[in-house]
């Protein structure tokens, strides 16, 4: 561990590791294989790329998307590392030169689709090679309660079976418990290290509006905001169209993104949006971007997405450097009946099933009147803070009710009817059905039975979900998602605690403009720019009118610099570095040294130009003068910059 600090320091230009990222590197350089959960924006490829560059052989790579390998080679190229892509992307002769550095040796990484992977021609190959490590990224893909189930990711663990020596890395933002554990089974990991990061991303305002003039909305988010970069969903390639092109009459930089785009011209767009030559990209949720932008500063789900998982995902999208960003979902009720006819064209009934509890889920995140954080973290089995002070619901909060009775009801039908069936039935329950599978269960019997027939079902609906939300009960989509009580409910069963819950919004038709939280132009500019003391934890002050001025000037160095070189203008330096030297002013290379994000690598390269920069910038406080204490480093999967280091 002493050689993996010492090439974070000097090669990559960080002071220490993130959490989880020291543990992570040690297991697999001991040769131990790790599980990985992590958020997007923590650091997960740094977890893999690092060791590459101190084991023997090359470090091999399963990743899903073409444009995701794109991203990380060139990043990755960036810095000196012998680093390629091998896949549909490259024409005959590209594809024989990557072959031909692989078979020589000269790879530190190479970035493969994983049904190229376990083929048998690809397999055969690596059988003469020196191996370093295999990294699975988006393991959530392997199994089939995850949110983007892929059937090849399944024949991944032939991995362990044919290379037993080498260590695996599996990787995933995205992971319930359930599907954690299935990841490793399936993928046959040997006693893996199993290492989970928190889900809380707080520098992420969560918002969910209803959908009312959505072109509208889109450019009321982005009013103030000419220079920021975000990402908008949509479910269909139609819509996708759609909604890019009513964005660029008005006046937007925005293109589409699909799988229905020719190869050349995927490239195009997102070559653009990493240069910052395009400001929005607008892209179906099923494809994917696999974009590793720090500074996307908001994310858009024009459509409801299918999952909480695929939401998360997407919205992580967000605000990678750590600064200010936003998510804010467009919802209408609607929506939920498209998204289930796209589950319905399925062939696989128990994975239409899965599915169907997905998308339910999400319609319940949307719906709901509780902390938006407080829901995202609960559904993935994280304790959260009452409340986060940074979400719509947070911010402009509900009106709430004691529901201490109807939540004692709700947790003692649950208990009473053996926690062995799902929200629907509870619900038949205390409302009194006669359903012949009730009766015959003998559950008509239950002094629970017709207690709650005052009130409608869709208020017994609506208050289970917030239990859930709040921690009270949980789902387990393994067995049909029946709802179970969790250690929390003991107490509010006996009487010891009471509860007050929101009531629901009406999400089906806009609220009064002028509160945060709204579709009126002045919450949403509000938003997207954030409160800095509260939505990034990690920032410690704003910028001065000064600093803020100088700041703008580094960037358009930086946007000069990355056009010259063809390269991602984040490849010069994040933005959480520009905002650093603006406060620091350095005036020497070793003052620029002790700034997070600057290596010898980018000293090297970038040095020179940017002192002068500084020196010639308006007169400001001491040159090299710290305005604040060193910033805790931020090693996100785009900050991966440095020379290739000594082999051992």
């Amino acid at each position: 561990m002493s050689s993996a600090l010492d090439t974070l320091r000097k090669r990559f230009g960080h002071r220490e590791f993130r959490p989880l990222q020291g543990e992570a590197i040690e297991a697999l350089l001991a040769g131990r294989d790790v599980f990985l959960l992590m958020p997007t924006g923590g650091g997960k490829s740094l977890c893999y790329q690092l060791p590459a560059l101190l084991m023997r052989g090359t470090a091999v790579v399963a990743s899903p998307l073409v444009a995701l390998m794109k991203d990380q080679v060139d990043a990755l190229e960036g810095l000196g590392v012998a680093a390629a892509a091998y896949n549909s992307s490259l024409d005959g002769a590209a594809a024989r030169r990557v072959l031909a550095r692989l078979h020589a040796g000269e790879l530190d990484l190479v970035y493969v689709a994983p049904e190229r992977l376990v083929s048998a021609e690809f397999l055969a190959r690596l059988d003469g090679l020196e191996l370093a490590l295999f990294a699975i990224d988006e393991a959530h893909c392997v199994s089939q309660w995850g949110h983007d189930f892929r059937p090849e990711y399944r024949q991944l663990d032939v991995l362990g079976q044919r290379y037993p020596g080498v260590p695996r890395i599996a990787l995933t933002a995205t992971a319930d418990p359930h599907t954690r554990e299935d990841v490793a089974a399936q993928l046959g990991l040997a006693e893996p290290l199993f290492l989970a990061g928190g889900f809380d991303r707080p520098n992420i305002r969560y918002r969910v509006v209803p959908k009312s003039r959505p072109v509208d909305q889109l450019l009321e988010l982005t009013a103030g905001q000419p220079e920021a970069s975000g990402i908008v969903y949509c479910l269909t390639r139609r819509r996708t169209e759609e909604v890019a092109a009513a964005l660029a009459e008005a006046g937007l930089q925005a293109g589409a993104y699909h799988a229905g785009l020719t190869a050349v011209e995927r490239r195009r767009v997102q070559e653009r949006f990493l240069t910052g030559d395009l400001r929005t990209v607008v892209a179906t949720v099923a494809f994917g971007m696999g974009i590793d932008k720090p500074d996307v500063r908001y994310v858009v789900h024009h459509d409801l997405p299918l999952s909480v998982e695929a939401y998360y995902q997407e919205t992580g999208r967000a605000g990678r450097d750590g600064l200010p960003a936003e998510a804010l979902l467009l919802y209408a009720p609607g929506d939920a009946g498209r998204a289930f006819a796209l589950i319905e064209r399925g062939r696989n009934h128990e994975q239409q099933r899965i599915e169907r509890f997905k998308l339910r889920a999400m319609m319940a995140y949307a719906e709901g009147a509780s902390c938006r954080r407080q829901a995202l973290l609960h559904y993935f089995g994280e304790e959260a803070p009452a409340a986060c002070g940074n979400c719509d619901v947070c911010l402009d909060p509900p009106e709430t009710v004691d529901a201490t009775e109807e939540a004692r009801m709700a947790l003692s039908c649950v208990f009473r009817v053996g926690q062995r069936f799902g929200a629907q039935y509870v619900v038949d329950v205390l409302v009194g059905s006669t359903k012949e599978r009730l009766q015959a269960n003998g559950h008509d019997k239950l002094p629970t039975w017709g207690v709650g027939r005052h009130h409608p079902r869709e208020r017994w609906v609506a208050l289970l979900r917030q239990l859930v939300h709040a921690g009270y009960l949980e789902q387990d989509l393994s067995r049909y998602a029946v709802l179970k009580l969790t250690d929390r409910a003991g107490p509010l069963l006996r009487g010891e605690e009471t509860l007050r819950l929101a009531l629901p919004r009406h999400v089906g038709r806009p609220r009064t403009a002028g509160r945060s939280g709204t579709s009126g132009s002045a919450g949403q500019r509000r938003s997207l720019a954030g409160d800095p003391g509260r939505a990034s934890r990690r920032e410690e002050r704003p910028l001065s009118a000064a600093e803020e001025e100088l700041f703008e000037e580094l960037r358009s160095l930086r946007r000069r610099l990355a056009a010259e070189q063809g390269v991602p203008a984040y490849v010069v330096f994040n933005d959480r570095t520009l905002r650093e030297l603006a406060r620091r002013r350095p005036g020497s290379p070793g003052e620029l040294l002790d700034v997070p994000g600057v290596g010898p690598a980018k000293l090297d390269r970038y040095g020179a130009v940017f002192l002068e920069a500084l020196s010639d910038s308006s007169k400001g406080p001491a040159s090299g003068q710290a305005l604040a204490p060193e910033q805790p480093s931020l090693i996100g999967d785009a900050d991966v910059r440095s020379q290739q280091p000594p082999r051992q």
